[in-house]
């Protein structure tokens, strides 16, 4: 049986795309700004709601402001499609994100939302994939009084840095 080049490429293409969108959501959670900035291409755009609007690197200083305020962030990633052109693709990504943040009285409140990124990828200069526009949009959300408990973001105390492979899971850029 002869290997389909052109289906094989579109295949890792594709799984290049989806691990983007994974280390975004690792990026975030682990308060990893450097590894963040790695993920969008020069000149990318970021939308999020009404909270941010702007390039990629205004977006991942916005981010580093929030990073002290967020005890906690979870982003976890669900259905995901994507439609690849050459060196540009497209794709719709659903997700469940919990942040842990400060309440208005002083408490801490848990804030939910289910969203969508709507992404346009390109493949830059040295071959990685990279967001070139992400667009968010909130499809639902809840926020409400938080009295629980856990790791809450470990940082960099976090196991996943002595107990995985550090070629991908080590903070900062991509290897």
């Amino acid at each position: 049986m002869a290997i389909d080049e052109t289906a094989l490429q579109l295949l890792l293409d594709k799984e290049a795309i989806r691990e983007l969108v994974l280390l975004y959501s690792r990026a975030i959670d682990r308060q990893d700004i450097e590894l963040l900035r790695d993920l969008y291409a020069p000149e990318a755009t970021d939308t999020h709601g009404d909270s941010f609007d702007g390039s990629a690197e205004d977006y991942c200083a916005f981010i580093a402001r929030a990073f002290p305020h967020m005890p906690y962030s979870g982003h976890h990633v669900c259905n995901h499609l994507i439609a690849v052109e050459g060196e540009r693709a497209s794709g719709e990504v659903y997700a469940l994100a919990w942040h842990l943040i400060p309440g208005r009285g002083g408490d801490s409140e848990e804030d939910f939302m289910a969203v969508r990124y709507i992404d346009n990828y390109r493949r830059c200069a040295d071959r990685k994939w990279r967001f070139s526009k992400r667009v968010v949009t909130y499809d639902f959300k809840l926020r409400r009084p938080f009295s629980g408990g856990g790791t809450l973001g470990q940082g960099t105390a976090d196991p996943s840095y002595a107990l995985c492979p550090p070629s991908l899971f080590a903070r900062g850029k991509r290897a």
